[in-house]
């Protein structure tokens, strides 16, 4: 066991670039809050990593990842159909992906077996769209970092409905999101997003 992690250890730190004392070195995926084994494999690479969560409304985070699959897959069943194991019980099905993923309370569960609370820092997902200076700046004194990232780094960007960030004076276009993100989601009915309201609401309270 210790052999492999000190390998993955390895491998791991292979793959990012070479840092110099005083800099940080930052990587990112959203499955790692979710899948199982990363705590452990995390913690045995470094117990003492600072770890970033960005959180968002569970409902609107699950409509979007439907949102992602459709543009791939757009013969897949409704977001209502995918939503419940039976629909005339209002059972959900916890299971589906997209509703898996929100319920970051068990998920959290995990972490919080490798990792105390204070090595790890949550980014409230609606905020750092209206406010991603703010939540930078958090980020920021998390990291022990100066805060050399304000509001005049940022724009907003009507079309894509999120902020861009200006990059230096004299470089190229600003750095937006990609044509990925900003898609227009699908209206689900109000009674599906009631249910799911009170399926998240113990969770994650």
């Amino acid at each position: 066991s210790n052999q492999i992690s000190l390998l993955f250890f390895l491998y791991f730190r292979s793959m990012m670039p070479k840092a110099l004392n005083g800099q940080i070195v930052m990587e990112k995926t959203p499955r790692y809050f979710v899948t199982p084994e990363t705590p452990g494999r995390i913690h045995a690479m470094s117990r003492d990593i600072k770890l970033i969560v960005v959180v968002r409304d569970p409902i609107t985070r699950a409509i979007s990842d439907y949102t992602q699959i459709i543009s791939k897959t757009p013969d897949i069943p409704s977001f209502e159909s995918l939503t419940f194991k039976n629909r005339s019980t209002g059972q959900i099905d916890s299971l589906w992906s997209p509703l898996y993923i929100g319920l970051y309370a068990r998920h959290l569960e995990r972490w919080l077996a490798y990792f105390p609370l204070s090595q790890i820092h949550f980014v409230h997902g609606e905020r750092l769209i209206s406010d991603p200076a703010g939540e930078l700046g958090r980020v920021q004194d998390f990291l022990g970092l100066q805060r050399i990232i304000t509001d005049k780094h940022f724009y907003f960007n009507k079309t894509k409905g999120f902020p861009c960030l200006k990059k230096p004076e004299g470089s190229s276009k600003p750095h937006c999101l990609g044509k990925t993100k900003g898609r227009t989601h699908p209206k689900i009915h109000p009674q599906v997003i009631q249910k799911l309201r009170e399926f998240y609401q113990p969770h994650n309270l």
